[in-house]
C-alpha cells in the first residue's frame, strides 16, 4: 500500500474517538460537505435503535463514519480510493484488482480505527 502513505506530513487530522459527536467534528473538519449525510445517518441509526431497541445500528454509524475519516484523513488514500472506485464504476475493465485493492484500503482504515 506504499501509493496511499501521505508522505512527510502525516494525516490531516488525527484519529478521533469513537463516538457521534467525535466523528462529527472530524467530518467537519475534513469533509464539511458530507455533514448532511453523517447528520441524517445519525438520525436514522437513532430512530432505528430507539425501535428495535438495538445498539446495532448505532454501532453500524460508528464503524461506518470511522472508516470514512481513517480514509479521508490521508489525501493520496482517499483520492486512491475515488479513482478506484470510478475504475470500478467505469466498467471498461476487470475490476478484480481495483476491488481487491479497495478491500485493502477498507481494512488499513478498519484497522486505524480499532475497528
Amino acid at each position: 500500500m506504499s501509493a496511499q502513505a501521505d508522505g512527510p506530513y502525516g494525516p490531516l487530522i488525527p484519529m478521533p474517538d469513537l463516538t457521534p459527536d467525535a466523528l462529527r467534528g472530524a467530518v467537519a473538519r475534513i469533509a464539511p460537505s458530507r455533514l448532511p449525510a453523517l447528520t441524517q445517518h445519525l438520525f436514522e441509526a437513532t430512530t432505528n435503535a430507539q425501535q428495535t431497541q438495538s445498539l446495532a445500528p448505532l454501532r453500524a454509524f460508528v464503524h461506518s463514519w470511522a472508516v470514512f475519516v481513517a480514509i479521508e484523513r490521508h489525501p493520496q488514500r482517499a483520492a486512491r480510493l475515488r479513482e478506484l472506485e470510478r475504475i470500478v464504476d467505469a466498467g471498461e475493465q476487470d475490476p478484480a484488482e481495483a476491488i481487491a485493492e479497495i478491500g485493502q484500503i477498507r481494512e488499513a482504515a478498519e484497522a486505524e480505527a480499532g475497528l
